[in-house]
């Protein structure tokens, strides 16, 4: 089994030729130092951690897992050096601020990163994943005195953080929480209640764990407008350790190496975050930030499995492949990776790959500049893009990360199915990205009911508007301008299916397909920019380009037929 290895050279294509990210970057007052030769070097050194560091790991954190005893949990071998040396090495805090002890370095490095890390080793990549939202969290929402205490440890990383909102009857809907916060005379809170499904909620990779738990004062409303936001520390600054309790982990399908955590709160001493009863608005800019990164997660993912699957191909020698007329057979046409059912699985997922991988670096530096641009015009674009692209991003790429992964596996046949080759881990790991950080159910229900539709689809028009400038007149940019069209329609049919008596049943009937036909037209745009590029032009960007419209998007049509037989169903 070879170890996932990150490519550079893929990446600053779509970065530096495709997007233009230095020159965007360069924009921005933050930033004004980062040239495209200093992200390189940051690039080029981070594929090299992953590399080394973190994928040789993914295998024993799989085997062994982390490991429970008596509220203590044990992280597998290799994972506490590692741990220390990345956050010692200054990759947990590329996108902290500078004031903080961050690296002050642009988001969408940040992306790309968590994106190797979760191909590299996915049960590892668990436990910074929250940081930066963490991080931002605090930051923007705590007190000073709060701040004063655990804002350089999370922006540095050598603390890591927890997001405590599930509990055993109260999963997506997080109105129904029942733990319990009573204030103190000092200021502080008592916090009482059981959290499951935490992932890192106990380990041995770092000295503190500051969990953010969303619970519910006595007199608070029922709800979600009823919730606070506290933290709470695994140990607190007199080195006294807190009331909070890991009764067990879970045994999972996947991501062993993750400790996914039953976590006990007995009167535990915290303190508010925010407001009270604005404990999902604080928490809010850590699930955006978490969404994003499971986005990339499935792009990650993908992108393993497409590296054995691939290396396996050009490995494995079988019967010939069928030749075109007149075509001379050579000595490679036993290899698997002749045969044309093989190369439409590894085209069409290299299709997705490098196509997420241009929506999921642009939101990366829509966050950048969402933050920073200097033109309010432009920061107010780069928002819209993120609201937008987040549920599209998070549901379409973990979606394609699990299912791409058990096509990818299709190419080894028998041998995919045993652990030896290590493919199979892949997809059992992908599958969780499906479910957490909100399901990919939710995302469409959350692109449709409160992107969309509140504003008669104004933002998604302009979103539209915005790309359709950049769309040439080939025919595959012609054929991108009539998806956007037909998208623009739908979503005024759907204006009108809301005022019927059904309206809601049916929109909430059809919003993972409108996620999709949503997903699948934002695929094709960022194809377009591909083949704008210089350099797009050989095999390697080529074949993906033809699978993505032999086979990818023609489901456009297909999903646009099943939403409207939805309208106009009795």
């Amino acid at each position: 089994m070879s170890h996932y290895q990150p490519r550079l050279h893929d990446v600053q294509f779509i970065l530096n030729d495709v997007l233009h990210a230095p020159q965007r970057i360069a924009e921005l007052p933050n930033f004004a130092e980062v040239d495209a030769d200093l992200m390189h070097q940051v690039l080029e050194e981070a594929g090299k951690f992953v590399a080394d560091h973190i994928a040789p790991l993914n295998r024993v954190g799989d085997e062994v897992g982390a490991q429970w005893h008596d509220g203590h949990v044990t992280m597998p071998p290799g994972f506490k050096d590692a741990y220390q040396a990345f956050w010692q090495a200054g990759w947990a805090s590329i996108s902290s601020a500078t004031e903080d002890g961050g690296q002050g370095l642009p988001a969408v490095l940040d992306s790309v990163l968590y994106e190797w890390l979760s191909a590299a080793n996915h049960g590892w990549t668990m436990a910074p994943g929250i940081l930066h939202g963490a991080y931002e969290c605090v930051k923007h929402h705590a007190s000073d005195s709060l701040k004063s205490q655990y804002i350089d440890k999370l922006a540095t990383g050598e603390w890591l953080s927890t997001m405590c909102l599930t509990e055993p009857h109260a999963g997506s809907d997080l109105g129904l929480a029942r733990t319990k916060a009573l204030a103190q005379a000092d200021g502080s809170y008592r916090i009482s209640g059981t959290k499951i499904f935490i992932s890192s909620g106990e380990h041995d990779l770092t000295d503190n764990i500051v969990h953010l738990v969303l619970a519910r004062l006595p007199d608070a409303p029922p709800g979600p407008k009823g919730l606070s936001l506290f933290l709470v520390p695994k140990f607190y600054p007199d080195g006294s350790r807190s009331a909070v309790h890991c009764e067990r982990i879970e045994e999972k399908m996947g991501i062993h190496g993750s400790p996914t955590c039953v976590m006990r709160f007995d009167e535990a001493q915290g303190w508010l975050i925010g407001e009270i009863g604005k404990g999902l608005n604080a928490m809010f800019v850590m699930m955006n930030s978490a969404r994003l990164h499971v986005a990339l997660q499935g792009v990650g993912l993908l992108d393993a499995a497409w590296q054995k699957a691939d290396a396996y191909a050009h490995e494995r020698r079988q019967m010939r492949a069928p030749r075109r007329a007149g075509e001379k057979s050579t000595e490679a046409a036993d290899l698997i990776i002749e045969h044309p059912a093989m190369q439409r699985i590894l085209h069409t997922q290299r299709a997705w790959i490098d196509g997420s991988r241009v929506l999921a670096y642009q939101t990366g530096l829509a966050l950048d500049q969402a933050k920073h641009h200097p033109d309010a015009h432009q920061r107010a674009s780069a928002q819209r893009w993120c609201a937008l692209l987040t549920p599209v991003l998070k549901a379409a790429c973990t979606d394609q990360g699990f299912e791409g992964a058990s096509h990818c596996l299709q190419v080894f046949g028998g041998h995919g199915y045993v652990s030896e080759w290590g493919i199979e881990q892949n997809v059992r790991d992908a599958r969780i990205a499906m479910i957490y950080e909100g399901t990919n159910e939710i995302q469409a229900i959350d692109l449709l009911m409160r992107k969309v539709l509140p504003d008669g689809a104004q933002a998604l028009n302009g979103l539209l508007d915005e790309l359709s400038q950049s769309l040439g007149a080939s025919q595959h940019e012609q054929h991108t301008r009539t998806m956007f069209d037909q998208l623009r329609a739908i979503s005024q049919e759907a204006l009108g299916v809301q005022q019927r008596p059904d309206g809601a049943l049916t929109l909430n009937w059809i919003a993972g397909d409108f996620l999709r036909l949503s997903s699948l037209a934002l695929l094709a745009w960022a194809w377009t920019r591909i083949a704008a590029t210089p350099g797009s032009d050989t095999p390697r960007w080529q074949d993906p380009m033809r699978a993505l419209h032999n086979w990818v998007l023609p489901e456009f049509d297909m999903r646009a037929q099943i939403i409207r037989r939805q309208f106009h169903a009795a």
